[in-house]
């Protein structure tokens, strides 16, 4: 099948995908694991101009987000790197908030926070009563790029240190760190890096959405069955693994859980702070998830797991407009969840 055939898929997201060809199989690409990595780093510099485009026809008319302010800054990172984050913050609401460090997604190599998808997203989170950072981190490849793990990981966690530290400047009573896809590796990452390094305290929640955290997308191990069941619905599993060796060239992170957190073991989780793991059901990504909330409850966090019927790979981020219902209940809920851990 493809996801126009799929009986689970939504018809309003079916309907958004036909005009910009999304509901069938992805063109295959001449690129996976294997290829040379000068080659997939031209990839991805000619793949993001198709990405904004696809937003551009998906988030075009939407009428921007009211009551909301936004101010960028720029602080130093760990590697003597300067960071842009963009702040939104709800107006006329007293705090002190809930803060969301936002990691947006893109694979951890292409796309960038400032694009207009995910100034519209952290717009929705701060008008329901939160602090919403969002961090321009470096990418392994396109615009942002090349800089391969652990710069991104490393820009999360130097703005995750800086949020924490201006605690009352910001006027945010508790972060939480929140990504889609890559970014949700980032969110995961980071927090098993707090732990190591000492920090953990500092973080108050994780709520990652449809977690890019395998890696091994060359060679789809059996376990994850989603890989093959909901291959070329949206996300195609040969293009992942060109992504990955992006992200880490040598293939020496290939078991780091810094880098592909699905490899952390109980004992690497244990002590963690409250976490959140969404998945999407026709989403080859879905069975990672699941599988790290499975290491999660293993090690003792306090986690819990959903799944989002009906949709692809971060199908309640994309599909704002054609299914504001489904993108409204996972705001609300990472609205609720970082009220809770508070």
């Amino acid at each position: 099948m493809v996801l126009a055939t799929d009986p689970r898929a939504d018809p309003r997201m079916i309907a958004a995908m036909v005009p910009i060809g999304l509901d069938q199989a992805p063109a295959a690409v001449p690129f996976d694991g294997d290829s040379p990595l000068e080659e997939l780093l031209e990839f991805t510099r000619m793949a993001e101009p198709g990405y904004d485009m696809m937003f551009e026809a998906l988030y075009g008319s939407r009428p921007p987000v009211e009551g909301v302010t936004r101010e960028t800054v720029h602080i130093d990172g760990v590697d003597g790197n300067q960071i842009p984050l963009y702040i939104h913050r709800p107006t006329n609401v007293e705090g002190p908030l809930p803060a969301v460090v936002h990691t947006h997604g893109g694979g951890m190599v292409i796309m960038a926070a400032a694009d207009p998808g995910y100034n519209i997203w952290r717009d929705e989170l701060a008008a329901r009563g939160m602090v919403v950072i969002g961090v321009e981190f470096r990418n392994g490849g396109g615009k942002l790029g090349d800089h391969p793990f652990p710069a991104g990981l490393n820009d999360c966690a130097s703005a995750t240190q800086w949020v924490a530290a201006n605690r009352d400047q910001l006027g945010i009573s508790s972060l939480i760190i929140s990504g889609e896809s890559g970014g949700g590796n980032l969110a995961v990452a980071t927090t098993l890096k707090a732990k190591q390094d000492g920090w953990l305290d500092e973080i108050s929640g994780v709520y990652a959405q449809c977690p890019y955290i395998a890696g091994s997308y060359a060679k789809p191990p059996p376990e994850l069955a989603s890989l093959v069941e909901n291959d070329d619905y949206f996300l195609n599993v040969s293009m992942m693994g060109a992504l990955a060796k992006v992200y880490d060239p040598d293939g020496e992170n290939a078991a780091n859980p810094l880098a592909w957190p699905i490899h952390a073991t109980p004992e690497d989780v244990t002590g963690l702070p409250p976490h959140v793991i969404s998945v999407n059901e026709l989403d080859p990504l879905r069975d990672e998830g699941l599988a790290y909330f499975r290491t999660l409850l293993a090690g003792g966090v306090s986690a819990r797991s959903r799944t989002v019927n009906g949709t692809c790979h971060a199908g309640d981020c994309v599909f704002l407009v054609a299914m504001p219902d489904v993108a409204g209940a996972t705001l609300d809920d990472i609205h609720q969840f970082a009220e809770s851990v508070v």
